[in-house]
């Protein structure tokens, strides 16, 4: 299990917000134009986006390792899955195993919601974050492009972890 998670609430939104900027501009610029990177943190991850999400029962939380904050995590309880909508870690913390233990709670979660699949998305481009999903057991079951407004999409694939 994770070693700590704290939910983001209204006081700390702001503080999200900042750690997604400063994981997004730090990891996407392989992959994503700087404006695309602030556009997309603009639609998702701005306080009104945050909100809204949060009413429609997406839970936000903030991933901790020894009191020490090392990433953040995003999801929803869907009918029939869990839908991990985001999972980053910041630079210095990737590669230390608190994927595994994301997805370790993430079952936990989805076990005490009587659910047995996890779904993501995940840029088709992602070799790093799609080779990790593998390695932990997701399968690609489909490829879609999401239009996402402002002349920009999200071509990804579609991956699903049983237990």
């Amino acid at each position: 299990m994770l070693d700590y998670v704290k939910i983001v609430d209204d006081n700390s939104i702001e503080k999200f917000i900042t750690l997604a900027e400063n994981i997004w501009h730090e990891y996407f610029p392989f992959l994503l134009s700087n404006e695309q990177i602030n556009y997309m943190l603009h639609k998702f991850q701005s306080f009104d986006a945050i909100k809204k999400q949060q009413n429609e029962g997406y839970e936000y939380y903030f991933i901790y390792n020894d009191k020490e904050l090392v990433g953040y995590i995003v999801f929803v309880i869907k009918e029939e899955h869990l839908f991990l909508s985001k999972l980053y870690f910041l630079k210095n913390q990737r590669g230390k195993g608190f994927g595994r233990k994301a997805l370790e709670y993430l079952c936990s979660i989805a076990e005490a919601n009587n659910l047995r699949k996890i779904i993501l998305t995940v840029n088709k481009y992602n070799e790093n974050s799609i080779a990790a999903y593998k390695k932990w057991g997701f399968k690609t079951i489909e490829s879609k492009i999401f239009d996402i407004g402002h002349g920009y999409v999200m071509d990804d694939y579609i991956m699903q972890f049983e237990f």
